[in-house]
């Protein structure tokens, strides 16, 4: 099976971590692979050195005409079973298959993270949300129950053994840490993480990623005085590494379709705080699982934080059970098993109309 992967995509974020695994996996399993996305100073070269072709296209405004004439020229040569966009630029960008083309009918299928704007996917044949609502979504617009699948990420990666040495990010040895990881966006709310971390002086923070807000977040950290124990550490490519260092993951978003960063700290068996933002609130169980907190109550939070720093068995419990829903649910193995699923189906489909 041949499957062309396409993504405009910035420069970090989830949806973009999630397309690299995802192509790696899928490729790992036997797919044929190629990519189109835009230049990209680790994301390029993650997916060459695993021996998969990338295209690198430049998916600019609406006057970027390139890009779409070259996705079509890459399509006859390829010639792809299935055409995968992600998100609502690449869609746009995709060009629906045409007799005129001189390749084999391919499907285009657009894997949908958010709730997004569907004038941008006039030519899409079938869909994949990675959320229920998402899913549900798409049905109330009128996409055919039949043309939706749900497929939820999965949270395990292969981004290296071992675990970073606390004392390399002047953190002392015996505190408890704290672990969040995400766009310095004001979605992800760190700034309320923050304010809650200020009220319970025991903890340290170690806040992973790289965006618009980092001036803002470090004027926050400085008037609050908690240069010693929050720290900003960038951009990471050693995820698993730090989960281990820390003791607990916080997920403190305003506002995330599903949220990786949930089932990514039950797949590395860390006790986790999280909002009830719409993704996680899906999949959560309060108080079995994780602690479920009210967006941008830091209050709350700061609660929950002390809750889980003075009661290590319940953390414990927590670590435990959310792996077992790692393992039923998102899971490398469910994930893709799921994704070859639904690709045989669509191919399938595309024989049935051939056929009538």
């Amino acid at each position: 099976m041949r499957v062309l992967q396409v993504l405009a995509g910035a420069a970090q974020g989830g949806a973009e971590t999630a397309f690299v695994d995802t192509c790696l996996a899928l490729q790992q399993a036997g797919i044929v692979l190629e990519v189109v996305t835009r230049p990209h100073k680790s994301r390029v070269p993650a997916l060459r050195e695993a021996g998969i072709t990338v295209h690198e296209l430049p998916f600019g405004g609406m006057i970027d005409l390139w890009t779409p004439l070259r996705i079509r020229s890459i399509i006859k040569r390829f010639k792809p079973d299935i055409v995968q966009t992600w998100m609502s630029r690449a869609a746009q960008k995709t060009p629906v298959w045409s007799a005129s083309m001189g390749v084999p009918r391919y499907a285009v299928l657009a894997r949908l993270g958010g709730y997004y704007n569907l004038k941008y996917y006039v030519g899409t044949d079938y869909y994949l949300a990675n959320t229920p609502d998402i899913r549900q979504y798409l049905i109330d617009k009128g996409i055919a129950e039949g043309r939706v699948r749900h497929i939820n990420n999965f949270a395990d990666f292969q981004d290296g053994p071992g675990v970073v040495d606390r004392g390399t990010l002047r953190t002392p040895e015996g505190v408890p840490l704290l672990i969040a990881l995400g766009r310095l966006h004001k979605s992800k709310a760190f700034d309320t993480l923050i304010r809650a971390v200020a009220q319970v002086p025991e903890v340290y923070l170690w806040i992973a990623g790289e965006g618009p807000e980092r001036e803002a977040l470090e004027a926050l950290i400085r008037g609050l005085r908690l240069e010693e124990r929050v720290l900003l550490l960038g951009w990471r490519d050693d995820r698993g590494p730090l989960f281990r260092a820390a003791d607990i993951c916080v997920f403190p978003s305003r506002f995330e379709p599903f949220g990786n960063v949930f089932a990514q700290a039950w797949a590395q068996k860390i006790p986790l705080i999280t909002t009830d933002t719409a993704g996680p609130k899906q999949f959560v169980r309060n108080g079995e699982d994780a602690l479920l907190v009210p967006i941008d109550d830091e209050g709350r939070l700061a609660e929950a934080i002390r809750t889980l720093v003075g009661n290590p068995e319940l953390g414990r419990t927590f670590a435990e059970r959310g792996y077992a829903r790692f393992l039923d649910e998102f899971s490398r193995e469910k994930t893709i098993e799921a994704y070859l699923g639904y690709y045989r189906d669509i191919l399938g489909f595309l024989d049935k109309k051939a056929a009538a």
